[in-house]
C-alpha cells in the first residue's frame, strides 16, 4: 500500500513525492538533528502540496501548466525571483509550474486604480530621482529638491503600476494559498511545521 503524506480534496499526496522533493532541494550545509530532519519534511510536505493544490487550481481555471523542468532549474529560482517571499511559499514557486502559472493568472487579474500608481510616485520620491540629482546627493524631500531632480510620472507610471500589480498578485496567491490549504488532510510526522500539536513545531512561512 502507498504510504500517504497527505490527502488534497480526496487525492493522496504520497511520501515518495515528498522524498523526491527532498532529494531535489538544497541538502541541509551540516548534519541536522532529529528534529530539525522531521520540521525539514514537514516542511517539504508543504511544498509538494502546494504544487498539488496549485495543479488543481489550473485545472479548474482552464490553465496550462508547461512541462517539467529539472530540479535544479526550478530551485534556481528560488535565489531571485521569489527570494522576497516566505520560505514555503517561495519553494513552492521555485519548484511547481502550477504555482508559477496560477501566480501570474492572479496578477493579470488585479487592477490597479490611478490614484495608487500616483499616491505611490508622491510617497517614494527616493525611488525616482534622476540619475544627475543621485551623483549630487539630493534629498527628494528636502526644500533644495526641484521638480527637475525627479523623473517625471509618465516616465515612471508604467514601471510603478506593474510593480503594484506584482505586489498585489502574490498577496492575492498569499489568500489562495491559506485558504486552499485548509482542508488537506496530514498524516503524523508531515504536518505544518507550525502546528502547535507536535513538539517540534516553529511558526514560519
Amino acid at each position: 500500500m502507498t504510504e500517504q503524506a497527505a490527502v488534497v480534496r480526496g487525492r493522496p499526496v504520497t511520501t515518495a513525492r515528498v522524498d523526491t522533493f527532498l532529494r531535489g532541494a538544497t541538502p541541509a550545509r551540516q548534519p541536522l538533528s532529529p528534529s530539525a530532519e522531521r520540521q525539514r519534511r514537514r516542511w517539504a510536505t508543504q511544498v509538494v502540496v502546494a504544487d498539488e493544490l496549485a495543479r488543481r487550481a489550473c485545472e479548474e481555471r482552464g490553465l496550462t501548466i508547461p512541462g517539467e523542468v529539472s530540479p535544479a532549474d526550478l530551485l534556481a529560482v528560488a535565489e531571485t525571483d521569489v527570494a522576497d517571499l516566505g520560505s514555503i511559499v517561495a519553494a513552492a514557486l521555485a519548484h511547481s509550474p502550477a504555482a508559477r502559472v496560477l501566480l501570474a493568472e492572479l496578477e493579470s487579474r488585479e487592477e490597479v486604480p490611478e490614484t495608487a500608481v500616483r499616491e505611490y510616485y508622491d510617497r517614494n520620491r527616493d525611488r525616482h530621482l534622476t540619475p544627475d540629482a543621485l551623483r549630487r546627493g539630493v534629498d527628494p524631500y528636502g526644500r533644495a529638491a526641484a521638480p527637475s531632480d525627479l523623473l517625471p510620472y509618465p516616465a515612471v507610471r508604467e514601471g510603478i503600476e506593474r510593480e503594484l500589480r506584482r505586489a498585489a498578485g502574490r498577496r492575492a496567491f498569499f489568500d489562495w494559498f491559506d485558504q486552499a490549504r485548509a482542508d488537506v488532510t496530514y498524516a503524523a510526522g508531515h504536518e505544518h511545521p507550525g502546528d502547535p500539536s507536535h513538539p517540534d513545531h516553529e511558526h514560519r512561512h
